[in-house]
């Protein structure tokens, strides 16, 4: 059964991607904070960009957070919680909060007329983010901040594990 939980209280989310080369080797993560619960989540991708791995990692926290909250049987209008995402990645937060409109408008081009790239991840994103209504966060990368650092951990030990 899943747990209760206080929509008084924000569910916040760190995220960050990486690879060992770009393109290479590469991996995802996030650290949800659900109250007083934390939840961590990594993946692994052979052959992947560091841009694809940041949209990942933000596509499976929100997926996470979507179906523990609503769950494979519950009705489109269950509740979600107030999200508030912390990303280290200018290309995602500006992405989503800037760019993505003008994509769409566009037919996903870009300004100079050539084809979004990663648009299939970004098309997903876009689908949770009218969902989900998420606030974003830019963080500086490497700058001491405990979660995101934990998320750049996660995201280096899924690599070395793989290698």
């Amino acid at each position: 059964m899943m747990e209760l939980f206080d929509f008084n209280e924000q569910v916040r989310v760190h995220t960050d991607g990486g690879c060992h080369g770009n393109p290479g080797p590469g991996a995802w993560a996030y650290v949800v904070e659900l109250g007083s619960d934390t939840v961590e989540g990594a993946g692994y991708d052979a052959a992947t960009t560091n841009n694809r791995m940041e949209l990942t990692a933000v596509i499976e926290a929100l997926g996470y957070i979507r179906s523990r909250f609503r769950g494979t049987d519950k009705a489109e209008s269950t509740p979600l919680p107030e999200v508030e995402i912390h990303t280290d990645s200018r290309y995602v937060q500006q992405g989503i909060t800037s760019w993505i409109e003008s994509w769409e408008r566009n037919g996903w081009k870009t300004s100079a007329k050539k084809p979004v790239k990663n648009q299939e991840l970004w098309r997903r994103l876009r689908e949770l983010q009218l969902e989900m209504k998420p606030r974003w966060s830019w963080v500086r990368g490497h700058a001491g901040n405990p979660l995101n650092e934990r998320c750049d951990e996660l995201v280096q030990i899924a690599i070395a594990q793989k290698k």
